[in-house]
């Protein structure tokens, strides 16, 4: 019942429904249209599906670059785990340029296929957390989709009425620039007259064009789940998910050896899916 406007960081209320006309600041997404040319998204994929496609869950198929992980058990090997694929090495390069990636280094690549004829999708979730870093790095292939963000917290939303900046740009009041918590619904005095509404009622889509690439970070990482519906995949789709290792497998972790091994196996760029 919200849309993720990336020019103002915002989670605009969609038209015909009870939320139209309100808003409220959605951190934690960063989307860059256009990341890959053409030309690039057709070898990348051209060199995908020379490898098989493993069956997924959901209707998925996948290919998988990374260690051998029992995430209920936490125990992680190397495994038969040669690296991210060699095409990777230029996507790799490319995301230094984006602002929220600085001293990003992936430590494993998933790419998932996604077609209308088998039902694609994934419900509702988390990422781990324990091997997991923070950042979540998604480029989208094929044609465009949308992220569905949900929220299971007891809390609510703070939401102001929309306006329109002198750029045309949406605003909320003021200089407010993290999504609220309402703790006090009742109190008075404020003139924007911000409305409180449960969590658990609210959704943002996030819209993906094709060849877009896409960060989940803090509150988007750890507060919102993220999910995409059967009804959003309206043809091929593949989504090439890249991720980082937490604390305690980098410098200073309780695994930072570990996580040093896995990491010089992964920046080789000699990967095959395993």
């Amino acid at each position: 019942n919200f849309t993720y406007c990336p020019a103002t960081g915002l989670a605009k209320g969609n038209e015909h429904t009870e939320f139209a006309g309100w808003a409220f600041p959605f951190p934690g997404v960063f989307l860059m249209e256009e990341f890959i040319s053409e030309d690039e998204e057709s070898e990348i994929v051209e060199l995908m599906d020379r490898d098989d496609w493993k069956p997924s869950q959901s209707g998925r198929k996948k290919q998988d670059y990374g260690p051998k992980v029992n995430f209920k058990k936490q125990r992680l090997k190397a495994g038969s785990f040669t690296g991210l694929p060699s095409f990777s090495r230029k996507i790799v390069a490319q995301m230094k340029g984006c602002s929220v990636l600085g001293g990003f280094f992936p430590v494993e690549q998933c790419n998932l296929d996604y077609v209308p004829e088998r039902g694609s999708a994934i419900d509702p979730h988390f990422d781990d957390w324990w091997l997991w870093g923070e950042r979540l790095v998604s480029l989208n292939l094929l044609s465009k989709t949308v992220l569905s963000m949900s929220c299971d917290s007891e809390n609510s939303i703070q939401l102001f009425p929309a306006f329109r900046k002198e750029n045309g740009e949406l605003g909320p009041p003021g200089s407010l620039t993290q999504a609220s918590v309402c703790k006090n619904p009742g109190e008075e005095g404020n003139i924007f007259s911000p409305r409180c509404v449960p969590s658990k009622e609210v959704t943002v889509a996030v819209h993906l064009p094709r060849r877009s690439l896409v960060v989940l970070y803090g509150d988007a990482r750890y507060k919102w789940k993220h999910a995409i519906y059967r009804k959003h995949i309206k043809r091929r789709r593949i989504c090439v998910t890249f991720r980082e290792l937490s604390a305690e497998f980098s410098a200073g972790g309780r695994y930072q050896e570990l996580g040093k091994e896995l990491l010089e196996i992964a920046l080789s760029f000699q990967g095959r899916p395993v």
